[in-house]
């Protein structure tokens, strides 16, 4: 979805395009990062349990 989204953008140079882009990615990278937090909870918690 990101690439079209940003070949859209490229091609058209519509600013929508390109603000649905930035959300996106925004999005996706917030999904890293709980992702991620979530394994270190989970890892701790592996460290707990006898």
């Amino acid at each position: 979805m990101r690439d079209f989204l940003w070949k859209y953008f490229s091609m058209t140079g519509e600013i929508d395009a390109y603000l649905l882009y930035k959300e996106h990615e925004e999005i996706a990278d917030r999904a890293d990062v709980l992702s991620a937090e979530s394994l270190l909870v989970m890892d701790k918690e592996s460290d707990t349990v006898p």
